[in-house]
């Protein structure tokens, strides 16, 4: 039986995700960590779950903490915190502000909870898997960060509605940036284990107007009603569930990639992994030649935004402490 816990458990994100996750039957502990200041916020949270949880009948034992030394014993860690995105802003807009938050968190993990899984949601979500990765020291296997899943559902979703069926029948992906570079692999889409150009309907697809959508469905949601709680946080728990449950499912999400998608890689970036009790383990994959161009342009920005997030960043740490 396994214990999560969700660092940024007083935000909106972390709050549906907690929600989500306990449901999960492998789930017999859950840790919601806060900084301090946020208290009674946490307080009132627990309690809150708790009534629900009685509602339900699920058996979930429920803490709040400011302590890290109450990390220990966490089979996955979830970092949410961060400073959340603006309607209309880039998500790499955020990063060096949360580089130094999830830097320290990481550094904190490490010291507390030295056998957990990472699972970095926080934005820019690829850049800062590789501050989790750098400041924890945990292998490549066991940090990763949302990426590309939820991108991948939104259009999996898009494409369902086309064909009219169900949404299970469709398998699709998107690799690269959780942001603007990110890539369709239409190469890679089946409907019923057919390949989607096979099918009549493939011709009138709007595929354009389906990425656009999908690429700017979290500054819409956010514009509309504040923030993206209810995608994010079941996209979370259902990736919670594929480690705990070590259920081997290919899913996209941003991992330290060497050289598995046609020899590109050294950075973390959204990529179908294989993913398990162990952690994720990137799939080697052949795409067409105009995703591979795709995909080595959104790997040149990421690592350039890594790089520059890195710059300094041990300094900006110092200056905070």
């Amino acid at each position: 039986m396994a214990k999560v816990t969700i660092i940024g458990a007083s935000g909106k994100v972390g709050q549906f995700a907690a929600y989500s996750i306990s449901a999960i039957p492998y789930v017999k502990k859950m840790l919601l960590f806060g900084r301090k200041g946020n208290e009674d916020v946490l307080e009132g949270t627990k309690w809150d779950f708790i009534d629900n949880f009685a509602a339900l009948g699920r058996d979930v034992m429920l803490q709040w903490s400011c302590d890290p030394k109450d990390l220990e014993g966490s089979d996955i860690v979830i970092i949410t915190a961060g400073i959340p995105r603006r309607a209309g802003q880039d998500r790499l807009d955020l990063a060096k502000q949360n580089a130094v938050i999830i830097a320290k968190y990481s550094r904190m993990i490490a010291e507390n909870a030295p056998d957990s899984i990472i699972f970095v949601v926080s934005n820019p979500v690829d850049v800062m898997t590789s501050v989790a990765l750098k400041y924890s020291g945990f292998p490549q296997n066991r940090v990763f960060g949302l990426g590309t899943h939820l991108d991948s559902m939104r259009l999996k979703s898009f494409v369902a509605h086309h064909f009219k069926v169900h949404v299970s029948e469709v398998h699709t992906r998107i690799i690269g940036e959780h942001g603007a570079s990110m890539v369709p692999l239409w190469s890679a889409t089946t409907i019923g284990g057919i390949q989607i150009s096979n099918l009549p309907k493939f011709d009138s697809l709007p595929k354009e107007e389906m990425v656009h959508w999908v690429l700017n469905a979290g500054s819409h949601i956010i514009e509309k009603s504040g923030a993206t709680i209810y995608g994010p946080g079941a996209a979370i728990a259902t990736l919670v569930k594929t480690v705990l449950g070590d259920e081997n499912r290919i899913l996209s999400v941003s991992a330290y990639v060497n050289s598995e998608v046609h020899g590109i890689g050294n950075v973390s970036i959204g990529v179908p992994a294989r993913i398990n009790r162990k952690g994720v383990f990137p799939v080697s994959i052949m795409i067409s030649e105009d995703e591979v161009n795709q995909f080595k342009i959104s790997v040149e920005k990421i690592k350039a935004a890594t790089a520059d997030v890195m710059n300094g960043l041990d300094e900006r740490i110092a200056a905070e402490e």
